[in-house]
């Protein structure tokens, strides 16, 4: 078996590779992370963790703001946050 020899630019060519392979997954982890605009009842269950009684109870009474087109019910995300937000209690002494 033969023996192979690494030069520096061999190990300068890795090192581009390896970094331009690290933030391509950066980039795509973070666009995963980013909130879609509309949001499926399913996700606003889990992104608030409700069930699905107490999702409908906050239709129902006016607290969370939907969209419903063919029978699919729709949340803005922004519009979630600004309720979370608006509801804050301060807890500080």
């Amino acid at each position: 078996m033969a023996a192979k020899i690494i030069t520096p630019e061999d190990l300068t060519e890795f090192k581009v590779d390896l970094l331009d392979n690290i933030e391509k997954l950066i980039n795509k982890q973070s666009n995963k992370s980013k909130p879609v605009k509309w949001m499926k009842s399913p996700e606003v269950r889990k992104l608030l963790g409700l069930s699905t009684g107490t999702l409908q109870n906050l239709r129902i009474n006016g607290t969370l703001p939907y969209t419903k087109m063919g029978g699919v019910i729709y949340y803005d995300y922004e519009k979630i946050m600004n309720v979370l937000e608006s509801n804050m209690v301060n807890t500080t002494d």
